[in-house]
């Protein structure tokens, strides 16, 4: 908690200049705006609510930088029924956004993040609030999506679990320090201990792991 993974992507995003050093993005200096990045931040409450329709609240990202309902060519509606299709969610766009379940919204939100085809995905704690049902059959689209379109994606989450069949690299933050590699070489009894700064085991069962 409050270790800075929301303030890492919002510098990759160019949103949070670092205080020292310099951060670059797919080989470019990190900058606001940049069409090869599709974003999913974590405060998103708010629409459950909304009487939009998925697909207009999806529409929205296409030229996101107007206000109101969009009105978009045959280009743009193209589009998104493109990222619509990626994530299996064309019937579910149909509904208002209140009248979906919070992994369908989160379906919806995965679209948006695809219009343009960026070439890495930032998906900020895409988890939060779902039961292990929905958490897996988000992780599994994600991960089917980078393979199939070759992205990068990096994802945030506190429970590592649901990402255990997923993930290429873990990299893991707290009091100031980071720790980056393989599941098997990040989380271990010293370099966690190091990075929380207190006395960590690391325990192994039926596949699942336990920081306590």
């Amino acid at each position: 908690n409050v270790a800075g993974k929301t303030t890492l992507m919002r510098a990759m995003l160019g949103l949070v200049p670092p205080r020292h050093g310099s951060i670059r993005v797919l080989g470019q200096p990190a900058m606001r705006g940049n069409p090869a990045i599709g974003y999913m931040p974590q405060v998103r409450g708010a629409i459950a609510n909304m009487r939009l329709s998925g697909w207009d609240f999806v529409a929205g990202a296409v030229n996101g930088h107007r206000l109101g309902l969009p009105l978009l060519g045959k280009a743009g509606r193209a589009e998104v029924d493109r990222v619509l299709d990626l994530v299996g969610a064309r019937d579910l766009s149909r509904r208002p956004l209140a009248e979906t379940s919070g992994g369908e919204r989160q379906r919806l939100l995965l679209a948006q993040t695809l219009i343009g085809s960026p070439r890495l995905l930032l998906l900020d704690e895409p988890l939060i609030s779902l039961d292990p049902h929905h958490q897996h059959a988000v992780v599994a689209l994600v991960k089917s999506l980078q393979m199939e379109l070759g992205i990068a994606v990096l994802f945030s989450a506190h429970e590592l679990n649901p990402l255990l069949e997923a993930m290429d690299r873990v990299l893991y933050l707290g009091s100031g320090q980071a720790a980056l590699g393989t599941v098997a070489e990040v989380i271990t009894g010293p370099v966690l201990s190091r990075l929380y700064g207190s006395a960590i085991d690391v325990v192994r069962l039926r596949g699942r792991i336990f920081v306590m």
